[in-house]
């Protein structure tokens, strides 16, 4: 497969450069949207949970019913827009969630409003892998390509550094309900723009009849992964409330554990074209290694901003917008850090630039243990933050874009959706162990032990990812779309470049 074969084929990749670079801006305001989705919430839950009744456990599921579709639905998601219209997948889930939107602005029942935001992560699931490979298609030539799929990815992580400080806004200058009105405006927005820019025509190149395509979806071995997503991320956000000694958690972590083999021991056996995550993508060099990475960024970010902004409103009593204000440096630093990685990542090795960032957001991640008084916010927590950011969005950006770059662009859906799917899971898995292990270890609920044995959680985790990846990971240069081969070693390359001399 060539980029040239590439280019001639897909309607994407010859539009207009204006045109696709508008688009992309539009792809990367829905992954924008997707993850402000949850972080505006952070300084709306005490309000909301005060409006509608909810105690301290039930708020935790207004963005834990949010993230539990979200990720639950991704694989399928990512499958779906591999095999059918990417276009047509990413308005089917765009409209929802702004009419979602404003009915949760506007609920004032407590199972309503979880039912909705769980509906909603259904809509956001839509959206990211069938962007994705949209992305992909548009920008065919590797080098372009990675830019644009940085731009993607690093929209996302803007969504998480500036959600709070916007929520923290909206909340204190309007109401609660206008953080979920927001969304509703902005999806419509991206619905409406997508609708006419985007070609009316996209469809998978290769061609395949109705029913064989239908058989391609792995319903059985999607919803068993569905399922067991469900249950595991039920389980551990229920550890953190309940107890992880409950019935509650075990008994669906358990039943979780055994849905997993099973639907690994099912893609093994079913014809390979049919498999929902088809068992090559695990031979593809780094894949194994990046998958795991994908769970640390939002995890540091969630982690970080559930532990302090408790802490900070319940302890120091401070205003949401005064502990917004506070978290600003991650938002401020995070987007040049963002820009500047993309770009060092395409004349750095991927191996060197996820050791770095890695070493950077332990350096980071050491400082936040210790920050225990509001004496400490500047010489402790602020230094943290910036060092914890700067280490993370290299990771999250440099792990972006190697995911794309050592997989062909028929499978990007489905790339994309296990790599949204990991970042998911691991803002949900980290943070509800990370809580857990602070309420289990405080002594009392204005000592700051408990979050400071939270974040040497996230210490350990950040240090057996950069071990992983330094003993693991092979520097590679990736997919080549112009031979349809994956490029695998140092001594390839130079006998390639050989050769063509």
């Amino acid at each position: 497969m060539s980029s040239t074969r590439l280019s001639d084929n897909h309607p994407l990749a010859v539009l207009p450069t204006p045109r696709k670079v508008f688009l992309l801006f539009v792809f990367c305001f829905a992954q924008f949207l997707d993850s402000f989705n949850t972080a505006a919430l952070f300084s709306a839950i005490p309000p909301i949970s005060a409006q509608v009744g909810l105690n301290n456990s039930e708020s935790v599921w207004l963005n834990s019913s949010y993230r539990l579709t979200f990720a639950s639905f991704l694989l399928v998601s990512g499958r779906m827009s591999d095999l059918y219209s990417p276009k047509k997948i990413f308005l089917t889930g765009i409209f929802p969630i702004c009419f979602l939107s404003i009915g949760l602005g506007f609920t004032r029942n407590k199972e309503l409003m979880l039912v909705l935001r769980a509906l909603s992560g259904i809509g956001a699931a839509l959206t990211i892998p069938s962007s994705l490979h949209l992305v992909v298609h548009m920008f065919p030539e590797p080098a372009t390509q990675a830019k644009a799929v940085g731009a993607f990815g690093g929209s996302g992580a803007l969504g998480n550094l500036l959600g709070v400080v916007i929520g923290a806004l909206l909340v204190s200058f309007a109401s609660w309900p206008w953080v979920y009105w927001t969304v509703a405006l902005m999806a419509f927005a991206t619905g409406v723009t997508c609708t006419m820019l985007i070609p009316p025509h996209i469809e998978p190149r290769e061609k395949v009849g109705s029913y064989s395509r239908f058989q391609r979806l792995d319903l059985f071995g999607a919803s068993m992964l569905t399922t067991a997503l469900i249950l595991f991320i039920f389980a551990v956000t229920s550890g953190s409330t309940d107890g992880w000694a409950t019935a509650t958690v075990l008994v669906p972590l358990f039943i979780s554990v055994i849905l997993f083999a099973g639907y690994f021991i099912w893609e093994a056996k079913i014809p390979e074209e049919r498999a929902s995550l088809p068992p090559r993508m695990w031979s593809y060099t780094n894949f194994a290694v990046l998958v795991p990475l994908a769970l640390l960024p939002y995890s540091w970010w969630s982690t970080v901003y559930l532990l302090f902004s408790w802490w900070w409103q319940d302890v120091f009593y401070w205003s949401s917008i005064k502990s917004a204000i506070h978290f600003l440096p991650i938002a401020l630093f995070g987007f040049p850090c963002m820009a500047i990685s993309v770009a060092l990542s395409r004349k750095f090795p991927a191996k060197r630039m996820l050791l770095a960032g890695l070493i950077i957001q332990l350096i980071g991640t050491i400082f936040l243990p210790f920050g225990d008084s509001e004496s400490r916010y500047w010489p402790v927590v602020f230094p943290g933050f910036m060092l914890g950011t700067a280490g993370t969005t290299i990771v999250f950006s440099s792990t972006n874009v190697a995911i794309f770059a050592i997989t062909p662009p028929e499978v990007a859906g489905t790339v994309g959706a296990i790599f949204n799917c990991a970042l998911q899971l691991g803002a949900a898995t980290y943070s509800a162990i990370a809580t857990s292990i602070q309420t289990s270890v405080q002594s009392s609920p204005t000592s700051y032990d408990g979050r400071a044995a939270g974040f040497e959680f996230l210490l350990a985790g950040v240090a057996v990812e950069a071990l992983a990846v330094l003993v693991c990971f092979r520097q590679t240069r990736g997919f080549n779309q112009d031979t349809g081969i994956e490029e695998r070693t140092e001594s390839e390359i130079e006998l390639k470049e050989g050769d063509t001399a």
